[in-house]
């Protein structure tokens, strides 16, 4: 019986859905966000949030942890430095999908998968006001 197997296989085989989750879990960490399509946008947010809270343990087990799993050593540190201290006061739900419609070619479900509190938007929120005073000065 498959009694809480929930994993969606994508129709991969196991080695190639961990390299594609991977790879997909990568792209999330350098860009902040990323446009897939919906199954792999659902299936990369429990890998995505998993991660998070391996960085914000932030212990030399936890990093090779993370670099077992992404393969790439830079993306683990951009993760640990700039994207786990980002959430560290957040409990869970590191992840939002926005839904985007059907891509033209196929008609496939995309879907936009970005971090809650990236630090794009917090920089620029934060420059934004002190713009406007400086302006209205």
């Amino acid at each position: 019986m498959r009694h809480r197997r929930n994993t969606t296989k994508l129709k991969r085989s196991a080695s190639h859905r961990r390299s594609l989750l991977a790879n997909l879990a990568c792209s999330l960490i350098d860009h902040g966000k990323i446009k897939t399509t919906l199954g792999k946008a659902k299936a990369l947010r429990p890998v995505a949030e998993k991660l998070i809270t391996l960085a914000k343990r932030d212990d030399l087990h936890s990093r090779r942890q993370a670099i077992a799993f992404l393969h790439q050593k830079e993306t683990v540190k951009k993760l640990f430095s700039e994207v786990a201290p980002a959430s560290k006061d957040r409990q869970g739900g590191y992840c939002r999908i926005t839904k985007l419609g059907p891509r033209t070619s196929d008609a496939a479900p995309m879907a936009i998968i970005e971090w809650v509190d990236r630090i794009v938007e917090t920089e620029a929120l934060a420059e934004e006001p002190a713009a406007a005073t400086a302006a209205a000065e």
